[in-house]
């Protein structure tokens, strides 16, 4: 059975193809988490968190920006930007614990994203959890 470190996993994925321009991907949703084995409360548990992105991405993208130092959202690789707007979903928008979040965020981007990736998501989220 798949963990939630895995549906989280599948859910940046997911939102990084979203993010690449592939927006018919909602349709294959499903298909995708099914293909990963994401069964059961963790196909539910990764649709929740996929479709609420999506739904309320330019609420997280605003909220993502206002915490930025320089540059703008354009910078950040699309790797990284899917796992903020995932940790920034859960944060404002589950009863999750905060610190479990950003610890999860900062370990998915260690697998998957650029060598500075962990220390960039952390001060960012670190910032989103404090305001």
């Amino acid at each position: 059975m798949a963990t939630r470190t895995q549906a989280r996993e599948s859910v940046i994925g997911l939102l990084y193809a979203y993010d690449l321009g592939n927006v018919g991907i909602v349709k294959f949703v499903d298909e995708i988490l099914e293909d990963k084995k994401i069964r059961n409360k963790q196909k539910e548990f990764a649709l929740d968190l996929f479709n609420g992105v999506v739904e309320n991405i330019e609420n997280i993208d605003k909220e993502l920006i206002s915490h930025l130092n320089q540059g703008g959202i354009k910078d950040i690789g699309s790797v990284e930007k899917s796992i903020l707007r995932l940790a920034i979903y859960e944060i404002s928008s589950k009863d999750l614990d905060k610190a479990i979040v950003i610890n999860e965020a900062i370990e998915l981007s260690k697998r998957l994203a650029s060598d500075g990736a962990p220390k960039f998501i952390n001060g960012v989220l670190d910032k989103v959890n404090k305001a």
